[in-house]
């Protein structure tokens, strides 16, 4: 119980640090790319805002840098786990392009609903708003045709889908309780933290943070059915919030308690098996991305992105500790698709931060963008 409440008050004092140091005046502005644009390329951001959830596009150059293209609602409503600041999803995977970037799906943890954007470069089309099937959705994965969503509120859940045309179909009798202790809205230590597949699709991955310290993995059918129940593997060190698939299809996670990342090799029968782990030494290491076999783990409490790479044994190896500075309470990260750009959410900054990614995964910094909202959680990137 010691470490779980230093674990509480270091982290709620971390993600509070620099908020309340830029506003949202409007549609989100920015400064003109240097180079080219390509409709084709675009950034996605989530505003959460419970008085009505938005998604903010905008248009990425060639150069990686970005300008304001639109404003789409997603007609739901966002909200705020308890005790979250600059986090209010306290997720990754809020917002997530599928099907080859046909289709942007983002959360309504406020009105219990996802939203289906169909996607023509930066244009958004609201096709569908439907059911969760649970209390405060906060991350989507998919899978060929089938997408799965994970609900933070309650016991919560995961209910799966499959994408016909631009739209959802709940699979019968597809929704599995994950038994967190928890309550509604959900504790941000206490949520679930990201729902993924395995890259052979045959496994689903979900985090359960403090609720249970572990990761929860259901097997997935020929025809997309999950599991009756979860095989439970604990986490090597607590608070395991986010996570990303290296090449050999092993989850590389992200463990807040100690800010570290872990490695598991993902066995036949559900199980993990940890290859390793290793801190950066910063504070509340939770987000994680990937590109050319590198990962970039966001430390909201340090305002920093760490790089790490893996060893030929698949263990998680500090590359370095800071490898890039942000701005206050950073979140959740997205790399473009040709692993060329990496762009950083400060949700207590109110920013987003753009890098090139070079040799060694260094990054370079590009430019930020300002006037996003502040607590805005859930990026994508075309």
């Amino acid at each position: 119980m010691k470490r779980q409440s230093s674990l509480r008050a270091a982290s709620a004092t971390a993600l509070t640090l620099g908020l309340g140091l830029f506003t949202f005046t409007g549609a989100a502005s920015a400064a003109a790319p240097k180079g080219s644009s390509d409709a084709g390329h675009a950034l996605f951001i989530e505003t959460d805002a419970a008085a009505g959830n938005t998604v903010l596009s905008y248009l990425r150059a060639t150069d990686g840098t970005i300008s304001f293209a639109g404003s789409y609602s997603t007609g739901g409503n966002g909200a705020s786990a308890a005790g979250a600041t600059a986090d209010p999803l306290a997720s990754q995977g809020g917002l997530t392009l599928v099907n080859d970037n046909k289709e942007l799906i983002a959360t309504n943890p406020g009105s219990d609903t996802v939203s289906v954007f169909s996607v023509d470069g930066t244009a958004l089309d609201l096709v569908q708003q439907i059911s969760s099937q649970g209390l405060f959705p906060d991350s989507v994965a998919s899978s060929g045709k089938y997408v799965a969503v994970v609900n933070a509120g309650g016991a919560g859940s995961v209910a799966e889908y499959v994408l016909r045309g631009h739209r959802l179909v709940a699979l019968a009798d597809d929704v599995r309780s994950l038994g967190l202790s928890n309550t509604t809205p959900p504790d941000f230590h206490h949520a679930a933290g990201e729902v993924g597949y395995t890259p052979n699709g045959q496994h689903l991955v979900i985090t359960t943070k403090l609720s249970t310290n572990a990761y929860d993995v259901f097997s997935v059918g020929d025809h997309g059915t999950l599991g009756a129940v979860p095989v439970v593997t604990p986490s090597v060190n607590d608070l395991p919030f986010a996570f990303v698939f290296d090449n050999a299809g092993n989850v590389v996670a992200t463990e807040a308690s100690n800010s570290s990342v872990t490695t598991y090799r993902v066995n036949a029968d559900g199980t993990l098996t940890s290859l390793g782990t290793v801190s950066d030494g910063a504070v509340a290491l939770c987000w994680i991305s990937t590109a050319n076999g590198y990962f970039f783990g966001s430390n909201a409490g340090s305002a920093s992105v760490s790089t790490f790479d893996e060893s030929n044994t698949g263990s998680p190896q500090l590359v370095d500790a800071t490898a890039a500075s942000t701005h206050a309470g950073t979140t959740d990260s997205v790399v473009s698709p040709d692993a060329h750009y990496l762009y950083v959410e400060s949700g207590g900054a109110g920013t987003v931060d753009a890098f090139a990614i070079g040799t060694g995964g260094s990054l370079t910094p590009l430019e930020t963008i300002f006037n996003i909202p502040e607590a805005s959680e859930g990026i994508a990137a075309s």
